[in-house]
């Protein structure tokens, strides 16, 4: 199978690799000690998963944003996304 037609750099690997890490970690957190839905800030309840698509979505926002008004490089932004993720799993 030819995967020449993405640009398939360290990078790009690392984020999807971390991406996948992620979705493993939440399955096993979820079995080995399940969470109930709790209510946030935003007054609708979430489970621990929808806090994760909810930052996961955010993140690309803020990724999306930087690029646009300030351009490289992106560990700033990636900063910012891990304090906004943070909050997400805190106060949501």
């Amino acid at each position: 199978m030819a995967l020449d037609w993405m640009a398939w750099t360290w990078q790009t690997a690392a984020f999807f690799g971390c991406i996948g890490i992620t979705l493993v970690g939440m399955t096993v957190w979820g079995i080995v000690a399940p969470q109930v839905p709790r209510m946030g800030i935003l007054r609708f309840e979430t489970t621990p998963g929808d806090r994760l698509f909810v930052s996961l979505l955010g993140s690309a926002f803020i990724h999306l944003g930087w690029l646009g008004l300030i351009g490289d490089p992106l560990w700033a932004a990636s900063i910012v996304s891990v304090a906004y993720a943070a909050a997400v799993f805190r106060w949501v």
